[in-house]
């Protein structure tokens, strides 16, 4: 491949999970399947959330969100790897690799944020069970999610931004199936040291789980001193969906995290990032499916009614 700098607008080229020609269809056989799972998974749980006016409360209108962003979040990885495996084409453009790079970032800290208020929901839920529909209204609700979402899109910036100040060597091969900045990173000739980019990096990661961490504590504090057994069940009930999403969350996360840093293990940290990119959002629907009682009323009510229809 020709020299070139962020000027001559390079061309980039994702080598994917593995290089061998003889397992590509498996990988996209396996990956379609994945992919389709959290379109449909995901889509079900909007679905339901709309159709069932039980579930117009503050934890389902952000979970419905989540599902949302899963969905978001996903597509701005797979259809393409899954055309290029198709095409048999490693290229992704210079401009490709910054969109991609950019809504990857958007999506994945809108899913950190909303995991984040949700967990807050649930502390209000538990710990002012009298005062949380005052609380919880739907201004509130509504200007939460906005506040995600503008701070993902702005947050998400400085990703984007600092790849274009960046100049890059003769060969461009990333040694993963999309433009991950660490990766990209490692590609580039001039220096990669970056102030901001590292501080918001922190921050986006630092100040949600001190959340999350914070209204947890309150809640398990809060669930010890109901005296009856069956008290303390029914409140950690009410979160325990939420509990098992944040520890795939963030446990993928940290593997990818120790992974990165042991930079002769590209291999190993691409299919690391197979977890937190597909798997978790392709896992949250039926965490939230198999252990929420009225998620499988409202579904089982969406299905009988589609089955009557016929």
């Amino acid at each position: 491949m020709e020299p070139g700098n962020h000027s001559g607008l390079p061309v980039f080229l994702l080598l994917g999970l593995s290089e061998k020609s003889e397992i590509q269809s498996v990988v996209f056989g396996l990956f379609l399947s994945m992919y389709l799972v959290t379109i449909f998974g995901n889509l079900l749980i909007i679905l339901a959330i709309v159709s069932d006016s039980h579930l117009h409360t503050p934890m389902y209108f952000f979970l419905s969100n989540l599902s949302f962003s899963d969905i978001c979040f996903t597509s701005t990885i797979v259809p393409k790897m899954l055309l290029n495996i198709q095409t048999r084409s490693k290229v992704i453009t210079y401009a490709g690799c910054i969109t991609q790079m950019y809504f990857f970032t958007v999506f994945g800290l809108l899913d950190n944020l909303l995991l984040t208020v949700m967990a807050c929901d649930r502390f209000v839920a538990i710990c002012h069970p009298l005062h949380y529909t005052a609380i919880m209204s739907p201004r509130l609700c509504a200007q939460l999610l906005f506040l995600t979402w503008f701070i993902s899109m702005l947050g998400a910036l400085p990703e984007s931004l600092s790849m274009l100040r960046l100049s890059f060597c003769a060969v461009i091969e990333i040694p993963h199936y999309f433009c991950e900045l660490p990766e990209v990173l490692k590609l580039a000739c001039s220096d990669t040291f970056n102030v901001i980019l590292y501080m918001v990096t922190s921050i986006m990661g630092f100040f949600p789980l001190v959340g999350i961490l914070f209204s947890y504590s309150r809640i398990v504090s809060s669930v010890l001193r109901i005296s009856t057994a069956d008290g303390k069940y029914k409140a950690f009930a009410t979160c325990g969906s939420h509990l098992l999403v944040i520890s795939l969350f963030y446990g993928t996360c940290l593997g990818v995290y120790l992974s990165s840093m042991q930079t002769h293990a590209s291999g190993m940290g691409a299919f690391a990032s197979v977890l937190y990119t597909v798997v978790t959002p392709m896992m949250n629907p039926f965490i939230y499916n198999l252990r929420n009682s009225d998620m499988k009323g409202t579904l089982r009510k969406l299905l009988c009614s589609v089955l009557s229809s016929q």
